[in-house]
């Protein structure tokens, strides 16, 4: 069996041995450590788990036949569109095809494989059918996925760009991502943020010293996705700072080690 890439997967030891921690109430980054297997491939076990598949088969069974969950009133993984829509707002787009169909679009960095990959995962949970398609430029990989139903499962497209236009969550969205920040906080800091080390210079009397602390910045210039994002943080009670006009710090001690539990570094 093959992954997204046509890679094999993992040994079904590994597999079990992961799924025995994530019982045990282990996070992703710590069970990665401890078995050396990618946190997203750990999470991508972790969503088809939660989902009741088993965790290992839902995100390439095909599952609903394409159906649309807004349309036809199906049932879909809260916490993978949770963490898709953090994705699309931040480095998503949808775009017109011909008989009514859309292509749903998120570009990725390519220093980020593991991100790739948990992105193509979450496009054919959400979506439904396994057909995920990658399109490689300088420095970047889009990941694509064709549906009539993309503008109904991201209704917040719509002509010019999102910095330039209201960005307001809709009522199923909101109780949708009230119930899963943490995968929508996720996947909008896998687009649009990081986690970096900041050094701040001092001037003593004895000279300058230089404090160095770890903390996680969000950028975006649509004020209405910064409030999405910051909102989220407010309903994990995650101390944040507005530091310009677009970007959002968390850089309290616990705060980010709090973060680190469900982020943590790009990969």
């Amino acid at each position: 069996m093959a992954d997204l890439y046509g890679r094999s997967v993992r040994p079904e030891a590994e597999y079990q041995q992961a799924l025995e921690l994530i019982r045990a109430g282990v996070n992703d980054c710590e069970i990665g450590r401890r078995l050396g297997i990618p946190r997203g491939t750990i999470r991508d076990w972790r969503v088809g788990l939660n989902a009741g598949s088993g965790g290992r088969t839902k995100e390439w069974s095909g599952r609903r036949h394409g159906t649309c969950f807004r349309c036809d009133g199906g049932w879909v993984d809260e916490e993978a569109y949770s963490y898709l829509l953090g994705m699309y707002l931040g480095d998503g787009w949808l775009s017109p095809h011909p008989r009514g169909v859309y292509q749903l679009r998120i570009a990725c960095d390519l220093k980020y494989p593991d991100i790739i990959n948990e992105v193509a995962t979450h496009i054919v949970i959400v979506r439904g059918v396994d057909k995920v398609g990658f399109a490689r430029s300088t420095g970047c990989t889009d990941v694509y996925a064709f549906w009539k139903h993309w503008p109904c499962v991201f209704p917040q497209h719509g002509p010019g760009r999102k910095h330039e236009r209201k960005i307001e969550l809709e009522r199923w969205q909101r109780r949708m991502v009230a119930d899963h920040p943490r995968a929508l906080i996720r996947g909008l800091i896998h687009s649009d943020g990081n986690r970096h080390v900041n050094e701040v210079p001092r001037k003593l009397k004895s000279g300058i010293k230089r404090y160095r602390y770890t903390r996680f910045m969000f950028t975006n210039a649509s004020s209405d996705i910064l409030g999405i994002f910051t909102d989220a943080l407010d309903r994990l009670d995650v101390h944040w700072t507005q530091t310009t006009d677009r970007d959002i710090s968390v850089a309290r001690r616990d705060d980010v080690a709090f973060l680190d539990t469900f982020v943590g570094p790009k990969s």
